[in-house]
């Protein structure tokens, strides 16, 4: 089968750690062994990531240094986390082909995503990124940047920056890792959701301040590569309906009907669930055989239908 596999990044910097090398490292081999079972098997892999912690760790080191480099904008950013996490899940899923006796190309690409600048997603920024600020810091970067702070709970330092989160349109390199994908490589792309980018009058593309969710990124990647399945994995076995409450229920198998009346219901937490879902909808919708939501360490099981929750049309 051709499967997109969507990897949270706090599934490589976890919450309470340093963010060190070695530690990411760790958590990107642990990962890549399951996803690595997977190709033995033979199925065919692209894999997208998370990078919110690891943006957030370098918008931290861009304010640290303000004093003697420039700050850079939140595309270049991105396009520094999808370097780095690439470097890490493509050695590391090398090595574990290796290990097992597999002779499998791997590669990463720098994958921008297009986004309309009038999206109304930007005249209302809504995705917290980046470090903690007090009250004095956040007035003066918005005075000075034009950025948009909220607040976020109690405290000294308790205001981030907010950015837009608008529709990913296009996945700009698609045919590329699409030709790549068919001809058997394992694909890392669209790391983040993709660099947003968009197009001017004259058709060049730019960089644009904003955060594209990765799951709906991924879903619309998966579809333009004729994906089989959309893996997305979290950190829980699946989506729950009343999640955290004592009448919480495992959703299994769900049709795309039933997923489009609960997110119209609000059943599920957007930031968190809702955007999984949407993501999963929209594949089958668009000819996708199966999305599923599972963890990690399920994720063999779920491809057999024994558990996580599976989307189907």
């Amino acid at each position: 089968m051709k499967i997109v596999v969507a990897l949270g990044g706090n599934a490589i910097l976890q919450r309470g750690e340093e963010g060190s090398a070695e530690e990411q490292f760790a958590h990107v081999r642990s990962a890549v062994a399951r996803l690595a079972d997977l190709v033995a098997r033979g199925e065919t892999l692209l894999i997208t990531h998370g990078n919110g912690p690891q943006v957030g760790d370098i918008l931290l080191k861009n304010e640290c240094a303000a004093d003697m480099l420039p700050r850079m904008p939140l595309d270049v950013c991105g396009a520094e986390s999808q370097g780095m996490l690439g470097y890490m899940l493509q050695q590391s899923m090398e090595n574990a082909l290796s290990a097992r006796g597999i002779a499998r190309p791997v590669i990463s690409i720098i994958t921008q995503t297009q986004v309309d600048p009038l999206d109304p997603a930007f005249s209302s920024p809504s995705k917290p990124i980046g470090p903690y600020f007090t009250r004095e810091e956040a007035d003066a970067h918005g005075a000075e940047h034009g950025w948009s702070m909220h607040e976020t709970g109690s405290g000294g330092a308790r205001f981030r920056r907010v950015v837009p989160s608008p529709e990913p349109l296009d996945i700009i390199e698609r045919r590329s890792i699409g030709a790549l994908f068919r001809e058997g490589f394992i694909v890392i792309a669209a790391g983040g959701g993709g660099i947003p980018v968009y197009r001017t009058a004259e058709g060049a593309l730019r960089g644009i301040e904003a955060v594209v969710d990765k799951d709906l990124a991924a879903a619309k990647l998966a579809t333009a590569i004729g994906a089989d399945i959309l893996l997305i994995l979290t950190d829980v076995p699946g989506a729950y309906l009343n999640f955290r409450t004592p009448e919480q229920r495992l959703v299994a198998d769900v049709s795309v009907r039933a997923v489009r009346r609960w997110l119209s219901e609000g059943r599920f937490a957007e930031g968190s669930m809702a955007p999984k879902m949407r993501a999963c909808m929209r594949f089958v919708e668009g000819g996708g055989t199966t999305a599923i939501i599972t963890s990690l360490d399920l994720v063999e099981q779920a491809l057999e239908g024994g558990v996580g929750t599976r989307i189907i049309p």
